[in-house]
């Protein structure tokens, strides 16, 4: 796969003295062409700030930026040409509808008119838009304008596609149906960053990711390698019977939330037994209900911005 977007230690400022910040710190990472890459970060972690210099609203302290070859900061006009941005504030396309409105996006980015209608039918249907696709777009709800943001992005995507938290307001339904579009984007052939606080969802779409905190990468690599990498292992929580306390074996981790729940950190390896603990703990009438699965990526993701503020805070 080629290299799309190139970013090389990168580093971006804001103010001076005490209340300089670094927005982004030596930011180094790649997205290749076919490849979805999820940025990950609460809010304030960096990944807008990031993702206004790769298209050229912010001017980097340091740094490179590359766009399928082009440098951002040389030639930003030529770069921006290679990049479709949905940004994270939707579009403001009132007195046209959406399909208008993506059928316009496409014929700027240089589509011939009969295709782009055609692609604008595509991803209604794609979407479940039809419903709303010929209202204006003033009269629509807001999942509906970002999934129309979203279709105007791709309606003839760059090199580049930058995702900015894409599923906001979206139900949970076309959420998905938006989750798939992504991947078939990529699958066609282009570059595509996905920008977002929810790990859940990340965790699911993307190739690979990296995870951002204050400005800097914490870790990056696929979703399994970042969770090997934290350690791996299992987590089970149980609903407890009233007034019992499960006898856990050595060496798990045991958080009690409340009377009533627990969750428990099961080593690496230990899938097994943690599963015959709780058949015999509920066959016992310890336990009411379990649920057992591997550690997930917003745990790790949780895990590692902690220890990162306590790091900052010693």
């Amino acid at each position: 796969m080629s290299q799309t977007l190139l970013v090389e230690d990168l580093h971006k400022r804001f103010g001076s003295g005490r209340r300089l910040v670094w927005a982004n710190d030596g930011i180094t990472m790649s997205v290749n062409a076919g490849e979805v890459v999820g940025l990950l970060g609460h809010n304030g972690a960096g990944k807008t700030t990031l993702v206004n210099q790769i298209v050229g609203l912010y001017r980097p302290y340091s740094g490179r930026i590359a766009v399928d070859g082009v440098d951002v900061v040389a030639d930003p006009a030529a770069a921006r040409r290679l990049v479709s941005v949905q940004a994270q504030e939707n579009v403001p396309i009132t007195g046209i509808s959406p399909r208008k409105a993506v059928e316009l996006v496409g014929r700027i980015r240089g589509g011939r008119r009969s295709a782009m209608r055609q692609r604008a039918k595509g991803l209604i249907d794609a979407l479940d838009m039809g419903e709303w696709a010929d209202r204006p777009a003033e009269k629509v709800s807001g999942g509906v304008a970002r999934l129309s943001a979203f279709a105007m992005a791709v309606a003839r995507p760059g090199a580049l596609v930058v995702l900015d938290e894409p599923t906001n307001d979206v139900d949970p339904v076309r959420r998905q149906l938006l989750w798939d579009e992504v991947r078939r984007v990529a699958d066609d052939g282009a570059a595509v960053l996905l920008v977002t606080h929810n790990v859940r969802e990340a965790e699911r779409a993307v190739d690979s990711l990296v995870l951002l905190d204050h400005g800097k990468i914490l870790t990056k690599g696929t979703t399994a390698s970042v969770v090997s990498e934290f350690g791996g292992g299992f987590r089970l929580d149980v609903d407890v019977a009233r007034g019992a306390v499960p006898a856990f074996p050595d060496g798990w981790g045991v958080h009690r939330h409340d009377a009533a729940h627990w969750s428990v950190s099961v080593p690496e390896g230990g899938g097994v037994e943690a599963a015959e603990w709780a058949t015999h703990a509920r066959a016992a009438g310890q336990i009411v209900r379990y649920e057992l699965g591997p550690v997930s990526l917003e745990e790790v993701y949780v895990a590692l911005t902690t220890e990162a503020d306590e790091t900052r805070a010693a």
